[in-house]
């Protein structure tokens, strides 16, 4: 079972918050598809998408989206008018599509763009925009699974046999960090001492075998 930032019936409105966030910075400003994805990856904002804040998944634009990312990592403001098209661009397909992986996979859009390039996900686009979502899911996740390897708390609850749900309801630790540290969006190496001790004493291991190298 996946443990999402926020309810699925708000993936949509933040599939077209981000698509159009997306299409706004790219082709009403000017601003390369590449250099806004860094952008928006180091933004306040977009750690509040990843948190599942209500305020900005259903309660924000996806030009101010792209107006805030701007303003929060450039100091400079953009208010350029959106141009009118009568079809989604690329870059919305892009914004879109991303938003929907963020959601399913918990992974940080600062992990997905260190391993999936903007020129990448246009490629993407040519082939996979009229097809189902889970197509790019697919094949996004299984890059990012090549890139980040296996964890050692991932690798030991196998050998020992142990679901998450279990895990997390032996240790007491929550199901959704436990997944977070598997997938590396949390660090391990710096939860407390006692969070670690209890993972460890279900699992039969020593606080130092769940460390990541």
């Amino acid at each position: 079972m996946r443990i999402h930032a926020y309810p699925e019936t708000h993936l949509n409105k933040a599939q077209v918050m981000l698509g159009t966030a997306f299409d706004y910075a790219v082709n009403s400003c000017n601003i390369s598809g590449n250099d806004f994805a860094k952008m928006f990856a180091a933004s306040k904002i977009c750690k509040r998408i990843e948190n599942g804040e209500p305020a900005v998944v259903c309660g924000k634009s996806g030009i101010e989206v792209a107006r805030e990312t701007v303003f929060d990592t450039t100091k400079k403001e953009i208010e350029n008018e959106p141009k009118e098209s009568f079809s989604r661009s690329v870059d919305y397909w892009i914004g879109w599509a991303l938003a929907y992986y963020q959601w399913y996979s918990n992974f940080s859009f600062s992990e997905i763009f260190k391993v999936i390039t903007y020129a990448e996900l246009e490629k993407m686009y040519y082939t996979l925009h009229e097809a189902d979502i889970t197509k790019f899911v697919d094949i996004v996740d299984r890059k990012l699974k090549e890139y980040y390897v296996e964890t050692n708390l991932k690798r030991i609850r196998t050998i020992y046999g142990c679901s998450q749900s279990e895990l997390a309801k032996k240790s007491g630790v929550s199901l959704r960090s436990i997944q977070m540290y598997e997938q590396r969006n949390k660090d391990i190496n710096k939860a407390s001492v006692e969070t670690v001790y209890r993972i460890a004493k279900v699992l039969g291991c020593t606080i130092e075998d769940l460390r990541n190298r």
